[in-house]
């Protein structure tokens, strides 16, 4: 019985030899909407705190 490769595991556990980045890599690619929703939420924030004290340090 041959098991198809697009399908993820059933199991929640990984496998000892899929690396956590291999892992982080298949998950931002199954999840490609969130993971673009977070990176620009965690852009966006970065800017406010450069800005932000950018502004309270300003002389």
């Amino acid at each position: 019985m041959a098991t198809d490769p697009t399908q993820a595991p059933s199991s929640a556990a990984p496998t000892p030899k899929d690396s956590y980045v291999k892992l982080a890599m298949r998950n931002m690619v199954r999840k490609s909407r969130q993971s673009l929703v977070h990176f620009g939420l965690t852009s966006l924030g970065l800017i406010a705190v450069l800005l932000g004290l950018a502004f309270l340090t300003h002389h």
